[in-house]
């Protein structure tokens, strides 16, 4: 039986840049930064969750970098950390809105164009 999801992979075009971003901007902790076969293994995940995000560089990240991840993340106050990531630089291209289900929902993207849902249940 699955239990959970341990990891997903955002392709990132520099590394270390998008280890500054997620840790500086989004507040993500770096659980993880080694060498891998002549690569970087570089995981983060917010504070506290059990999910992490690895920021790889793909041979062909030319056709995998800049388009939507598919990965939501959530907020206890999508409100102020809206205002809190934009005010920090984050593009976000839709602001928090009301959703049919009853909760709230905005997207954002990092410093590679990378699309992410941010949601807040109610």
């Amino acid at each position: 039986m699955i239990t959970g999801i341990r990891s997903a992979t955002v392709p990132v075009r520099d590394q270390q840049q998008a280890l500054d971003f997620y840790t500086s901007i989004l507040g993500f902790e770096k659980r993880a930064d080694a060498p891998m076969d002549g690569a970087r293994w570089i995981e983060v995940a917010p504070p506290g969750a059990a999910s992490v995000l690895i920021l790889f560089t793909p041979p062909d990240w030319e056709s995998r970098i800049g388009t939507g991840t598919g990965i939501v993340l959530t907020a206890d106050d999508i409100d102020a950390t809206y205002e809190e990531l934009q005010s920090k630089g984050v593009t976000f291209t839709q602001p928090p809105e009301e959703q049919p289900w009853g909760g709230k929902l905005a997207q954002f993207e990092d410093m590679d164009g990378n699309g992410f849902v941010l949601v807040q249940n109610r």
